[in-house]
C-alpha cells in the first residue's frame, strides 16, 4: 500500500526550537525560557526563499542546551542572505523567506559544492520542533497590576 503524504510528515525529522529574533538591541545571552546562559554554535540553517529557492546558511547563533533553542538574529541572517544572494540569484532579494531547520554537516558541504538539489535537501533536512516567539519587556518600574 502506497505511503500518503500525510504518513511521509510523520516520519519527517525533527530537531531543536527556533526563535527568529527581531530585536537588534537584545543578543539573548541569557535564554529566555529558562534564563540559563545560552551558548554560541554555528549550525547550517536551511531557508526557503521565495519563490522556491531553497539555501543553506552556516550561521552562528545562540543556543540554549536545556530547552534545545536556537536564536538567530534576523537582522544578521537577512544580511547574510542579500550577501550571498546578490552573486548566486539578485532577483529574489528582499523577498519573504521562512527558516525551516537545519541539516548535518556535512550535507551543508555537500549543498554549499552545488551536489545537492533542493529535495536532496529537504529529505535530509531537520524540520525545527517548534517556533517560538517571546516578546521583550524593557527594565523598569511597572505598577503591580501589570
Amino acid at each position: 500500500m502506497p505511503k500518503t503524504n500525510q504518513s511521509k510528515d510523520r516520519n519527517k525529522k525533527t530537531r531543536h526550537k527556533f526563535f527568529l529574533n527581531p530585536y537588534s538591541d537584545c543578543a539573548f545571552t541569557k535564554c529566555p525560557k529558562c534564563d540559563n546562559k545560552t551558548k554560541v554554535r554555528k549550525l547550517p540553517l536551511v531557508i526557503h526563499i521565495e519563490p522556491q529557492q531553497m539555501f543553506i546558511l552556516n550561521k552562528q547563533c545562540k543556543y540554549c542546551p536545556y530547552c534545545d533553542l536556537v536564536i538567530a538574529k534576523q537582522k544578521e541572517l537577512e544580511s547574510l542572505i542579500n550577501m550571498a544572494m546578490i552573486q548566486w540569484n539578485p532577483d529574489i532579494i528582499g523577498n519573504k523567506y521562512l527558516v525551516m531547520g537545519t541539516v548535518d554537516r556535512n550535507d551543508w558541504k555537500e549543498g554549499s559544492q552545488d551536489k545537492l538539489s533542493p529535495r536532496d535537501i529537504v529529505n535530509r533536512m531537520y524540520i525545527f520542533k517548534d517556533i517560538w516567539n517571546f516578546e521583550v519587556i524593557p527594565a523598569g518600574w511597572y505598577p503591580a497590576d501589570k
